[in-house]
């Protein structure tokens, strides 16, 4: 079953189930009053949820139009947003970044940070940067939510404890991450509010795209009309959610309704922008810059702008949006 929430006035949001070609929605009020009450009674409220999706999906109930512009995040907050390090692809080209410490960048064990989780943005939400002197990046992600998961968990109880997958865009504004990392306490400032997918799905809904607990799609990023990347995010993982998960609960149990992120999805390749049709691509501005420093001795790919669009969209094998395309301009705050 797909999920999302819609506006009502309210922080959290309506609950609604969307229908498998993100064109129909049925209201799941009646329920749960909002995603993160729906998950809090998993084992109640999914038959349920789920029942209504076979309906909408066989055409027993018509359903009312999804406009994505009309939806938040599918949790507009959560009580905890955890991002990991899924793609050594990913560390490997940026370690060359001004500010990468090598001792940081773990092979074995994957890094982790607390991102923040009170207020995330709208999938059509505008990302408002306070100067244009920042180098704003985007980060296009796989994201899990699970359900309770108990300190020290093994990693057939983590992979059970996924309740819903979507993907994200976790925003960087990389000429502030040399002073996070300077700091000592991680990241801060150069993160600001991520977000998510329309859409977030069980993983029994995407079929063989779901599979090793990874998400085996092609993830297409579209900066105004240029292709930027479409990686699969399946593919050159060293840790996967299961991995995360893992090492996420070494000191800690996690709540219901957390978030956790792959990291930037990267797969090996010797792509420069512009990018071919077939080609792979990047997941992030900051790996373009790097490859581009390897083959023509400078980066000329510049960071994002105000004014400039980021489109980020999941699709499967016959090009189908999976959960609906993140799709945001960057603006200027006024």
């Amino acid at each position: 079953m797909k999920l999302a929430t819609l506006r009502n006035g309210r922080p959290d949001g309506h609950l609604v189930v969307v229908s498998r070609d993100l064109t129909r929605f049925a209201s799941a009020g009646r329920v749960a009053p909002n995603l993160q009450g729906a998950l809090d009674e998993w084992e109640r409220c999914a038959p349920i949820l789920r029942a209504v999706s076979d309906q909408l999906n066989n055409g027993e109930i018509s359903g009312m139009t999804f406009d994505a512009r009309e939806a938040l995040a599918p949790l507009p907050r959560a009580y905890q947003w955890i991002d990991g390090s899924g793609y050594l692809v990913h560390l490997d080209r940026v370690r060359s970044l001004k500010g990468s410490i090598d001792a940081q960048l773990q092979d074995e064990r994957p890094l982790l940070y607390q991102g923040g989780s009170d207020s995330f943005l709208a999938p059509t939400g505008a990302i408002v940067i306070p100067s244009d002197d920042l180098a704003l990046d985007y980060e296009a992600e796989a994201v899990v939510v699970t359900g309770p998961v108990p300190m020290g968990v093994n990693r057939v109880d983590a992979s059970a404890a996924i309740r819903l997958v979507g993907i994200c865009n976790d925003v960087s504004l990389r000429r502030l991450v040399v002073d996070d990392l300077e700091n000592g306490f991680g990241f801060f400032h150069a993160k600001p509010a991520t977000s998510f997918s329309p859409v977030f799905v069980t993983p029994d809904e995407l079929g063989e795209a779901w599979g090793n607990n990874r998400l085996n799609l092609r993830v297409r990023i579209h900066v105004n009309e240029s292709l930027y990347g479409q990686p699969n995010a399946g593919r050159d993982v060293k840790f996967d959610f299961a991995d995360l998960l893992v090492a996420a609960t070494r000191t800690r149990e996690l709540g219901t309704g957390t978030i956790v992120g792959s990291g930037t999805i990267a797969n090996a390749h010797d792509d420069i922008l512009p990018l071919k049709h077939d080609g792979i691509g990047f997941g992030c501005i900051a790996e373009a810059r790097t490859a581009e420093k390897a083959v023509l001795g400078k980066a000329r790919t510049p960071f994002l702008k105000p004014g400039d669009r980021v489109r980020i969209n999941a699709v499967d094998a016959d090009n189908r949006s999976v959960f609906g395309a993140i799709d945001q301009l960057v603006q200027l705050a006024t």
